[in-house]
């Protein structure tokens, strides 16, 4: 059992996790100032709540493709890579997004926080379940883009699901060293490692979903459709061959193969491929170029910013001091 096709997902998760995680450590702190702590019970519902809510959204998603591919068995072999190129794509969009956007908002987050709390709080009623809320679509909207990483890789089965656990039980350590006991660590630091990781994760991915959309029109010229008019650049004479993706770039199967070691944590981190083609190798610098450049100039007005990022351990002493 290859057990290294859980990393990307333990990283994502780990990511996304710690993030969950700060805003519950904010929430809880926010509460012990406010005497509010018999709210505390809501938001660790929240919290479980959002869990399951991800894992029944990813149930739902490894349903759907077998599902959709098997309402016309005779198309399944290209249902199932498009709809796999489909969560790619939303995968990728997704996680480069909130990585900037999230960067970029590092500096609020204790602030807005504080605002929904405060908000949920004068509404003394339905104060609970506001909290609750809170916690709810924090904890779900990380959750959500794990979902997607690991719909965009269904074929690997569901061992990328144990990576996800892992990921949550670490992010879950995490926050407890940081709220309960008072470690400090230091979160700038941890989130820009996490962020070009998961840059080069995420680029992976593209080169991932151009292989998926390359095989699904070529399995669908094999079906019976004239390949000529799909395939842009198609070679039956050819072993190795592409449907759109242009002429091969390399070839390192007899250097580094992709199902050895180390080529396949490579595969699995970093989307490393044996054979890899030119618009493959275009859509993968352009990506990097693109949205990592983003990233680091989001660093310098967001997590980077030595006022927006203070340790956890001084966001609870300013709390309690005020």
């Amino acid at each position: 059992m290859d057990f290294s096709i859980a990393l990307p997902t333990f990283v994502i998760t780990l990511r996304e996790g710690v993030e969950a995680a700060l805003v519950v450590g904010i929430v809880l702190a926010l509460l012990e100032k406010a005497g509010q702590s018999r709210l505390n019970p809501w938001v660790y519902a929240g919290v479980v709540a959002g869990i399951v809510v991800s894992a029944l959204i990813g149930v739902l998603f490894s349903w759907l493709i077998p599902t959709v591919g098997a309402i016309n068995p005779q198309y399944s072999s290209v249902v199932k890579p498009w709809l796999e190129a489909t969560f790619c794509v939303l995968a990728i969009a997704m996680l480069s997004w909130m990585l900037i956007w999230m960067t970029r908002q590092a500096r609020f987050m204790k602030a807005q926080v504080e605002g929904a709390v405060n908000q949920a709080l004068e509404h003394q009623s339905n104060g609970a379940w506001g909290i609750f809320s809170l916690i709810l679509i924090a904890v779900v909207r990380e959750g959500f883009e794990t979902v997607l990483f690991i719909a965009a890789n269904f074929q690997q089965g569901l061992i990328p699901a144990f990576g996800a656990l892992g990921g949550i039980i670490l992010a879950a350590f995490i926050g407890v060293l940081l709220f309960k006991w008072g470690v400090k660590i230091n979160i700038r630091q941890f989130f820009q490692v996490m962020g070009v990781l998961l840059i080069l994760i995420v680029a992976g991915l593209v080169v991932t979903a151009l292989k998926n959309f390359d095989l699904g029109l070529g399995n669908l010229a094999f079906s019976g459709v004239n390949g000529d008019n799909l395939c842009v650049y198609y070679d039956k004479l050819s072993e190795i061959h592409s449907c759109i993706l242009g002429p091969l770039v390399w070839n390192t199967s007899q250097i580094l193969p992709e199902r050895e070691f180390p080529g396949i944590i490579l595969k699995s981190l970093f989307g490393y491929r044996q054979y890899l083609y030119v618009i493959q190798a275009v859509g993968y610098i352009v990506f990097l170029l693109s949205v990592g450049g983003l990233y680091f100039r989001s660093l310098g007005g967001g997590v980077a910013a030595r006022s927006s990022n203070p340790s956890t351990r001084e966001i609870q002493m300013k709390s309690a001091k005020e």
